[in-house]
């Protein structure tokens, strides 16, 4: 400290410092933007290292502010460190003005940041594009404020990279984030951080592969459900999947099924599902139980994922019965110190699948509602609640009494539903013809009233794809390019699927006279 230029040195490190890292934090959001970092099981410690990168930047830029004021040769005064045009002659302070211009944008975005949850998610996201901003500001800055270092090779070889970086992650974000979205990434059922892509520029979704499986073991859980583990017919390696996610089982009669994928998903060599038997006529569970066995082998389109575990510093999980499988691996890709607790309901321990697993690794994160032990449970959802961070995230999977339950105690924002069955929403509204036109096949071709959309379509030969046909699997999702959809699948909220500019026809219809579909 007895060097008299010490805050000067101070200032010129935290400056460089500042500026890398910036540049790292935006082209890092924008990889969790556009989700080419979703092949971690669960992000959430992707999304605090962008936000403490971002901190860690506000931090340099606050200490290069503070040495400029202490150091005895720049000698800054508060008023021209605080206010842009404060330096004289005012087109000379120009630099120092884009700088301080971009320390208050990055306060905004950095504030932002912990009130995510608490900030409506358009007013989240303007703010945080607004760190485009800042980077060219403080590009400008670097460049041309009076420094020794502007004419060092080391200096301008930095700026050429952090520039470019700036660079190409805002091309990456304009060319490939809409792309992604719109290409069929796993959507949560709460609306998403990202902006939706104009209908007229996304492409159609993409159909999730159909293959062969083999089964290569079958284990019984409890007395009515067993687990299928499910391999590659030629041994290939089977595609990435995300916590939520679920396969649809084609049977030999033509129907189709889906069932929550329940085991481990970075091992890619095969797939497990637990189905729940139900001894109904016609029950897909009944078949699969009765006909399928070690070296059967069936049909298998996906995984798909409409359930996808969103990052969050706390989770409530809630499942009843089978309701568990999609939860199950949501509580195993959590890291070790994520917060979060589980709430189990079932008629007896005996018939709750993975319940001795669970409580033996996670006990003191897990609540059971065994009807047996505890008699007809009143179980106030608001009691579920109460010891738990008010801004956690609930995800519900199982009967649609308890979903109903939580749904009147839970901020929209923040509960996340799996169905076993579409809700009935469209017995209200009153059913018209519709004219659709495929633009892609150049087909148009008028719906009737009375039949389902999907079903003409599919009678037309238009290329598209159904599956359970009562809007739970959102298999036969398609883009709306002009009309506008009547929503009556229970796949995502509305919302979502507005911002999408997507719709599930096999229940749903339109509003407007005519659609015009992306297929």
């Amino acid at each position: 400290m007895n060097e008299p230029h010490i805050w000067w040195y101070v200032t010129r490190a935290s400056a460089i410092i500042a500026w890398v890292l910036l540049t790292i934090a935006v082209v890092w959001g924008v990889l969790l933007s556009t989700r080419v970092l979703r092949k971690i099981d669960n992000p959430s410690w992707l999304q605090d290292l962008h936000r403490y990168l971002g901190g860690t930047a506000l931090v340099m830029i606050v200490l290069h502010m503070v040495s400029l004021a202490l150091d005895s040769y720049a000698h800054f005064t508060v008023e021209e460190l605080l206010v842009p045009f404060a330096v004289e002659p005012r087109f000379a302070g120009l630099p120092i003005a884009l700088g301080i211009l971009a320390f208050y944008v990055m306060v905004a975005v950095q504030v932002s940041s912990y009130l995510k949850n608490r900030i409506p998610a358009k007013v989240w996201k303007g703010i945080h594009y607004t760190s485009y901003v800042a980077l060219v500001a403080v590009s400008f800055h670097a460049g041309f404020s009076s420094s020794k270092d502007v004419g060092q090779f080391w200096y301008q070889s930095l700026a050429i990279v952090l520039v470019a970086l700036g660079a190409g992650a805002a091309i990456t974000r304009i060319l490939v984030g809409s792309r992604v979205k719109a290409s069929g990434a796993p959507i949560s059922r709460k609306v998403t951080r990202q902006s939706a892509p104009a209908p007229s520029q996304a492409s159609a979704p993409i159909v999730p592969e159909t293959r062969r499986m083999r089964v290569d073991r079958v284990d019984t859980l409890t007395p009515e459900i067993t687990r299928f583990s499910l391999v590659d017919a030629d041994n290939a390696r089977l595609p990435v999947w995300y916590p939520g996610a679920h396969l649809t089982i084609h049977l030999d009669d033509g129907r189709t099924r889906q069932y929550s994928l329940c085991g481990d998903p970075a091992d890619r060599s095969r797939f497990d599902i637990a189905v729940l038997r139900i001894d109904e006529p016609g029950s897909g569970s009944s078949w699969l139980h009765q006909n399928v066995a070690v070296g059967s082998e069936v049909l298998v389109t996906g995984p798909r994922n409409h359930f996808e575990l969103e990052p969050a510093t706390s989770y409530i999980f809630v499942a009843g019965g089978i309701g568990i499988t999609p939860i199950k691996s949501m509580i195993e890709s959590l890291p070790e110190r994520r917060d979060w607790t589980l709430h189990y309901f079932g008629r007896s321990r005996t018939t709750m699948a993975f319940l001795d697993e669970l409580e033996a690794r996670y006990p003191k994160h897990i609540t059971v509602w065994a009807r047996d032990e505890q008699g007809a449970m009143d179980v106030h959802m608001e009691s579920l609640l109460a010891d738990s961070p008010a801004d956690a995230q609930v995800y519900c999977c199982g009967p649609e009494s308890l979903m109903s339950a939580l749904a009147l105690v839970v901020d929209e924002e923040r509960l996340h539903l799996e169905r076993f069955v579409a809700l009935d929403r469209a017995s209200a509204f009153e059913a018209h013809p519709v004219e659709v036109t495929c633009r892609k096949s150049r087909q148009s071709f008028l719906v009737p009233a009375d039949e389902s959309l999907l079903d003409v379509m599919e009678a037309r030969g238009a290329p598209i794809m159904g599956s359970c046909r009562t809007g739970v699997c959102g298999t036969c999702e398609v883009r709306v390019l002009e009309g506008t959809p009547a929503h009556f699948d229970s796949v995502m909220p509305d919302a979502d699927k507005d911002d999408l500019g997507i719709m599930y026809p096999c229940v749903s219809r339109a509003t407007t006279e005519k659609l015009v579909l992306d297929i």
